[in-house]
């Protein structure tokens, strides 16, 4: 006689939790706050430095300026002229994201924190491609010398946060499944 292991069922499965009304604020205002400031700091910057002659403002010498910049494809310009690419991955990313926060298994608070700037990022960059003929709206220039790192954005940022923290919880985490 053969050994099987239990099944699943609802007896042995642990009760689904749902994002209570702290896990809603949360993620809701991060997601929210993060996307209109991405959002705004594009507005507001190119409405500015298109006001300028030079269309760049040195915040840091050698260091830091805002720029206008526009991207038609990923990081690095990969991919550039994918448009429809990008927004279809970034409406999926938006559909298992919003399922995941209902089903409640965005857990613990950090992984919420975590994915609502994932969340936020995704919008901000969506809207870009959307609106702005496919191309993303890019303003954050960080140099040292002639050496410029790709231009960003806010929300560029948020993603970039939000898959930090992911990854340093994950590699800190003492759950061993």
């Amino acid at each position: 006689m053969t050994h099987r292991p239990p099944t699943k069922n609802r007896e042995t499965m642990p009760p689904q939790r749902r994002p209570n009304a702290g896990d809603s604020i949360l993620f809701l205002s991060i997601s929210l706050i993060g996307a209109a400031l991405d959002l705004w700091s594009k507005y507001a910057v190119f409405h500015w430095l298109e006001g300028t002659l030079s269309q760049q403002y040195t915040l840091i010498n050698g260091f830091l300026r805002f720029i206008i910049a526009e991207n038609p494809g990923a990081a690095f310009s990969l991919f550039s002229g994918m448009r429809w690419m990008f927004v279809g991955v970034s409406m999926i990313a938006l559909i298992v994201i919003n399922t995941l926060f209902v089903l409640g298994k965005l857990t613990p608070r950090l992984t919420l924190a975590a994915m609502g700037c994932i969340h936020a990022g995704v919008i901000g960059n969506l809207y870009d491609r959307l609106f702005n003929e496919g191309r993303v709206r890019d303003f954050i220039d960080v140099y040292v010398g002639s050496y410029h790192w790709p231009t960003f954005n806010v929300a560029d940022s948020l993603l970039c946060i939000g898959v930090g923290i992911l990854l340093i919880t994950g590699l800190t985490s003492s759950d061993k499944h």
